[in-house]
């Protein structure tokens, strides 16, 4: 169900409510609803950076979430330190029965002071964000985003061929899983590790091809489907099955036939090479377990 309020409302409801905490000293929106062209939908959720004098009383008394509505369901990370600056911070996942959603992150004063006398915005920043209430001008000198923020890196020549062996790698593994009636582990790696760690970032360094590396990419593979050629995502709508072994096979074979084109088109685009021999022999390789037929291996 979505939300029947308003943005309009939402937020003033959180400032309002911010404003009333005194240990809450600055409250920033992030994420879609913040950047500029992000798309919003009756679903889309409310990214809220909370900065607290100390993050440990909103982690240890939940209570404060009651405050927007009726919980539904919550998620939290644990207390962890932050990946560039190493101060402690922490996350939500907020969802409420009337449709509002709302993931809450606590920065501790002292994140927000050094993030300020960076060189360059956190990459969450940089893509966008709102400062809703700030009671000490914290964020007064905090530099402004360039909406480069989620725009992938150029791949190197080491990076190409490092994401295509690594793709190829995953291949004899999902071959010996099908072999094996284990779908799980088939699925898990064909679908998971090839298509979103390996393939997904070939698709996306595809897209910038065609947008002048200026494009954000969404989380996940979100805005694929807009900014790929149609044929491109075609194929990789033909390249998922369901439970049927054989179906596997063919999505395995359509994976590796998908990605071998689109590395080859963005390889062209830089002036890298495609490793058709080693793709030949992978290939080779994982039809001969195909071959095998029904018999059933060990370890």
């Amino acid at each position: 169900m979505a939300n029947r309020q308003s943005e309009h409302e939402v937020i003033h409801q959180i400032i309002q409510w911010a404003s009333a905490h005194d240990p809450i000293r600055a409250v920033l929106l992030t994420s879609t609803r913040a950047i500029p062209e992000g798309t919003v939908d009756a679903l889309s959720d409310y990214d809220v950076i909370l900065v607290v004098r100390d993050i440990h009383p909103y982690v240890e008394d939940h209570a404060w979430l009651n405050d927007f509505g009726e919980l539904l369901i919550t998620y939290w990370d644990p207390i962890h330190p932050d990946p560039y600056y190493g101060v402690e911070i922490c996350a939500n996942v907020i969802q409420y029965g009337d449709g509002l959603k709302i993931d809450f992150t606590l920065w501790p004063v002292g994140l927000i002071q050094q993030i300020v006398a960076a060189a360059e915005l956190p990459v969450e920043l940089d893509a966008g964000y709102r400062v809703l209430l700030d009671k000490d001008h914290l964020t007064d000198l905090m530099r402004p985003p360039t909406g480069r923020g989620y725009v992938p890196k150029p791949p190197t020549a080491r990076s190409y061929q490092q994401l295509i062996n690594d793709f190829l790698s995953d291949a004899p593994y999902v071959a010996k899983c099908l072999w094996r009636d284990e779908l799980l582990p088939a699925k898990w790696c064909l679908d998971y590790d090839m298509k979103h760690i390996y393939l997904r970032p070939m698709l996306e360094w595809r897209v910038e091809m065609d947008h002048d590396w200026k494009l954000p990419v969404g989380s996940l593979g979100k805005g694929l489907k807009r900014h790929l050629p149609a044929d491109i995502w075609t194929c990789l709508e033909r390249s998922y099955a369901g439970a049927h072994i054989a179906d596997n096979w063919r999505a395995l074979r359509r994976t590796m036939e998908l990605f071998r084109r689109v590395s080859v088109e963005v390889g062209a685009y830089f002036g890298y090479a495609y490793p058709e021999e080693l793709h030949r022999k992978v290939s080779e390789y994982i039809e001969q377990i195909r071959q095998l037929g029904n018999l059933k291996g060990g370890n």
